[in-house]
């Protein structure tokens, strides 16, 4: 049997070790993709907080004098004092210091690190392969479900030595065998911690529908939202749209607005203190003329099945207690590039290594 187990997990490795690695490096990457987006912008990204950000009202009035053919789009917010709002618009992003108004700079198109960001992305969730069948994610989803087998394969290949450090002086098959065991079996847990959350995000039209029927629960419904344009009346103003989802949801910060057009509502998306994802949880939506809230969803009191599935993004992305759980998912990308790698080292030693020569007694 358990000489069936290590053929099982050999050979699975080996032919799955390159989109292993694909999960890896691009893992590592995405662990801090709005670290790294503020790092290699920093002229545009970083400010200095001093007192009371401005009004959206009056950034309105400065980009409007600025940039008098555009069209503004939606506002970015950031939660954070030290990093610059973005305003956007039908021909540019616009990156703003909230304290002083001063334009720090505009984006016209994508830059190389912006497309490398989408490719990588792309290329962890689907190889990067577009069809109407979404193939590349089936293929990376499965080789997830396999990686269910090859992690507790390994383990049980361990348990009959134990071994949980390199050996002094070891050289060549002895050290990648004790550096391939010790990684492994401290690595294990958050290895398959990772992989069953991703596996859930790969299969999450079937995980989805079945963390709502365990809970009990039923995902909220989006209204259908028809505004009727009305000439005779003004939209309300961002600045009171944002006050109005303040008090819809007490303790979300809005992050994002949307400028509606004629038929179009304000679509806000909120934050809690404690909902370190990017992109946020929650959702305010109003009429913009009436001011009339159409829905609203905190990621606290959202269904049970909704608060699960965001749970479980946030344990696999890193982001559930934010940048020191960021640096452990780095952790765990590199201790899987370490598997794979030494791994591969033992198979190819074993394999290929020359027998010494035979000494001939004269």
């Amino acid at each position: 049997m358990r000489k069936f187990i290590f053929k099982l997990h050999l050979w699975a490795s080996i032919t799955l070790s390159p989109f292993i690695l694909v999960f890896a490096v691009t893992g590592c990457f995405m662990a801090f993709e709005p670290e790294l987006d503020h790092l290699l912008h920093a002229n545009l990204s970083y400010v200095h907080p001093a007192g009371k950000p401005l009004s959206i009202a009056a950034i309105n009035d400065i980009v409007h004098k600025s940039y008098p053919h555009d069209t503004i789009a939606s506002y970015n917010l950031s939660v954070s004092a030290d990093i610059s709002y973005q305003v956007y618009t039908n021909n540019r992003a616009i990156y703003i210091d909230q304290y002083s108004g001063k334009l720090l700079g505009t984006m016209l198109k994508q830059d190389f690190w912006n497309k490398a960001q989408q490719n990588i992305h792309q290329l962890h969730l689907r190889l990067a392969f577009y069809d109407k069948h979404d193939t590349g994610k089936s293929i990376m989803s499965w080789v997830g479900v396999a990686m269910l087998f090859i992690l507790p394969s390994g383990l049980i290949l361990w348990w009959k030595q134990k071994r949980i450090a390199v050996r002094p002086g070891s050289r060549s098959r002895p050290f990648w065998f004790d550096l391939h065991n010790t990684v492994g079996v401290f690595a294990f847990l958050f290895i398959m911690v990772s992989v069953v959350t991703g596996v859930m995000i790969g299969f999450e039209n079937t995980t989805s529908p079945l963390l709502y029927k365990i809970t009990g629960s039923k995902p909220s419904e989006w209204p259908d939202v028809k505004i009727i344009a009305d000439a005779a009346k003004k939209q309300i103003s961002p600045d009171s749209a944002l006050q109005i989802a303040t008090n819809a949801l007490p303790g979300v910060t809005p992050f994002n607005i949307n400028v509606p057009g004629p038929t179009d509502a304000y679509m806000m998306r909120c934050r809690y203190p404690e909902d370190l994802t990017p992109g946020g949880r929650s959702m305010v939506i109003l009429d913009p003329y009436s001011g009339k809230v159409l829905f609203a969803e905190g990621s606290r009191m959202a269904p049970a099945g909704t608060r699960l599935r965001n749970l479980n993004r946030a344990i696999h992305t890193g982001d559930i207690f934010g940048l020191s759980s960021k640096f452990f998912g780095l952790l765990v990308c590199l201790a899987l590039i370490v598997q794979i790698t030494s791994g591969l080292r033992m198979w190819w030693l074993r394999k290929f290594k020359k027998p010494a020569p035979k000494t001939i007694n004269k």
